[in-house]
């Protein structure tokens, strides 16, 4: 099944396997579901194909690597708990979460793992929530984060 991107301006661009012609069509309405997408297209040939539509820019590489987050509560502690790993880009982390937590959008986490690399690479990153389901958390890198080259070729790897 071929795949598309959906941009920025909530648009996608769709190829036709068979002739070739090309269409962009506003699909908003996908824009913000969480879960696989599949369109059903008929082309003005004739032909009838699906496209999965995929909003994700970066490759984000499945992983399962142990490690710890930091979060502050009420009065400005700290509290820890542990956390995997499950994927991870240029952009962010997907964690879950041993026990379910109440974060927040915006709320900030500091967290700890190593890389399943050949030198074990240790990673200390602070992200910000982005989406929360039960204990599974999206992230993403916060905007004081510079590119860490560890990532980098682990991503490639």
């Amino acid at each position: 099944m071929e795949k598309t991107f959906i941009s920025n301006n909530d648009t996608a661009t769709f190829v036709c396997p068979e002739c070739g012609n090309v269409a962009t069509v506003n699909v908003e309405q996908f824009a913000f579901i969480d879960k696989k997408v599949t369109v059903h297209c008929k082309c003005h040939c004739g032909n009838n194909f699906s496209v999965s539509l995929e909003k994700r820019r970066q490759y984000r590489k499945e992983t399962d690597l142990p490690g710890v987050y930091y979060c502050r509560i009420d009065g400005g502690n700290i509290d820890k708990g542990i956390m995997r790993v499950v994927d991870i880009s240029s952009k962010g982390l997907k964690l879950k979460l041993n026990v379910e937590r109440n974060f927040k959008v915006g709320e900030p986490l500091k967290i700890e793992f190593h890389l399943n690399d050949k030198r074990r690479s240790f990673i200390q990153k602070d992200v910000v929530v982005r989406n929360v389901n039960k204990n599974i958390v999206g992230t993403s890198f916060s905007i004081t984060e510079g590119d860490d080259p560890n990532l980098g070729f682990y991503l490639m790897s």
